[in-house]
């Protein structure tokens, strides 16, 4: 029996990778996390998970600590956490835009990809387990 069968409401979410690039100036890369979006549930959340033998496999020398701390910051902003700052008064949306928005840093995000969901934080658990874990 489909969700639709028992009369469960599934809404459209979007959702980017969290990629680390620990030479930004290489381009080599893995997922790191995952961002997710449902604007009917205003809903916005992250999950990280750092891999730290695939982080010094690309670079031997980088800083796990810091690379770590800014995968806390995303999910921080999500949560309209003390370091999202400013962003901490905006909405679900406007959280999610800028988190996505291109960046040349150690952590950055990947494109936007979409779905339909029942459960924006099991799907965001999914993500998580799916493509980053």
């Amino acid at each position: 029996m489909s969700e639709r069968d028992r009369g469960e409401s599934r809404f459209v979410y979007e959702y980017a990778l969290l990629r680390v690039v620990p030479r930004v100036e290489r381009g080599e890369c893995f997922n790191a996390g995952v961002l997710v979006y449902c604007r009917a549930k205003t809903f916005v959340a992250a999950r990280t998970h750092l891999d730290e033998t695939k982080l010094r496999a690309l670079d031997p020398e980088a800083d796990a600590s810091a690379v770590r701390a800014a995968l806390r910051a995303v999910e921080s902003v999500c949560a309209g956490g003390a370091a999202a700052g400013q962003a901490a008064g905006d909405d679900a949306g406007r959280r999610f835009r800028w988190l996505i928005a291109p960046r040349s840093t150690v952590v950055q995000p990947g494109p936007v990809h979409t779905g339909l969901t029942a459960d924006p934080a099991a799907e965001t658990a999914r993500l998580l387990d799916l493509l980053v874990k």
